[in-house]
């Protein structure tokens, strides 16, 4: 059965750890949620579970003299990341001539984009114009910014991995290629990356999630698994574990599929004679390797900065560009080499100059 001790918990809850501000009574009452209890034999202890339902975030450390050209910078780049996007989704969407295996299986990637950003930038603006002593979230908000921040990082794997098999199909088995990339394989491959993704993570989350609190402070800018974890003082050796074990499998995965494809690729190239088949394979799979390349220097770098503590404001950093840079950048390459994609939006900004 549950049961509530509040007097037990106020005295925890109101001395929140490295904090240098008084809550009122009645949002320090909020802090206190149901401990969970199960029964034990006679002269055992009670396992008690206990959980801030109120956190603050750390956030990124900018001067008042930055905050404004920080705040600015990262509203242009959101703006810019959610035209290009979804404007690049709906055109492919809308002209039935680029209802390729090829484009679709890409939509998926600026709608991962779009995910990305979200999750992070609009909490991260409002941040930038809060006070540090009140940059407060939810328990439960900043799960759903864990879960779906690390979604983003999974899915842009997955879907490039996808992506990688589909140009391999095409450069390596063009005459079985109709018959390979049907609209059941799409919905397989795509389901493959969305499903494989949401497991893996959910794992991860959860993992997190089952945990007791003894910090209510965010030690990042935002929220994520290690930020979830870090608010206990229980035991995470099977956090670290599987956290260590997801990011191996991830990137040896995601890593060693894009290799062995474009190894393949090359072989074909290297032995075909056909002059325009290797021109159009070499740009095609060019756009796709800038994009994955762009996406694993950037997820490496957080990993690589993780291990050194001196550098945490850089790792913030890093971890912030992660969601604006990829994302900006993927719309532009994809659809500045995408022959198909650029001659439609040529035709439609032709159309317009022409109606004028």
């Amino acid at each position: 059965m549950d049961f509530v001790r509040p007097e037990a918990h106020i005295a925890a809850a109101t001395a929140l750890p490295g904090l240098r501000f008084q809550l009122p009574l009645q949002q320090q009452t909020s802090l206190v949620q149901k401990p969970v209890h199960s029964h034990r034999s006679g002269s055992q202890m009670d396992n008690l579970t206990f959980r801030y339902s109120v956190l603050l975030v750390e956030g990124l450390k900018v001067t008042p003299q930055s905050s404004q050209p920080a705040f600015i910078f990262l509203l242009i780049a959101y703006v810019v990341i959610m035209i290009l996007n979804i404007g690049i989704v709906i055109q492919i969407l809308a002209e039935k001539s680029l209802h390729e295996p090829m484009h679709i299986l890409f939509c998926h990637l600026p709608l991962n984009d779009v995910m990305g950003a979200t999750v992070l930038l609009p909490r991260m603006l409002k941040d930038i114009l809060t006070d540090p002593s009140a940059r407060y979230i939810t328990y439960m908000e900043c799960v759903f910014q864990a879960f779906f921040t690390h979604l983003y990082g999974t899915t842009s794997h997955t879907i490039l991995m996808i992506m990688a098999f589909d140009r391999y199909v095409a450069i390596c088995n063009p005459l079985r290629y109709s018959s390979i990339m049907t609209n059941k394989m799409i919905v397989k491959l795509s389901a493959g990356a969305w499903g494989v993704a949401l497991l893996l993570v959910g794992i991860l989350i959860s993992l997190s999630v089952r945990l007791s609190h003894c910090r209510s402070v965010v030690q990042n800018h935002f929220c994520d698994n290690a930020s979830l974890f870090k608010l206990s003082c229980e035991n995470v050796v099977i956090n670290n574990v599987y956290g260590l074990s997801f990011t191996v499998v991830l990137f040896t995965l995601s890593i060693g599929c894009t290799v062995m494809t474009y190894l393949r690729i090359a072989i074909v190239c290297i032995k075909s004679k056909n002059k325009s088949t290797n021109s159009k394979a070499i740009k095609t799979c060019g756009t796709h390797l800038a994009v994955y390349l762009i996406m694993l220097i950037s997820g490496l770098n957080i990993i690589v900065l993780h291990r050194f503590p001196d550098y945490t404001e850089t790792r913030k950093l890093s971890s912030v560009l992660f969601h604006v840079i990829p994302p900006g950048l993927n719309p532009i390459i994809y659809g500045l080499q995408a022959k198909e994609i650029r001659q439609s939006i040529l035709t439609i900004f032709r159309n317009k100059v022409y109606t004028k």
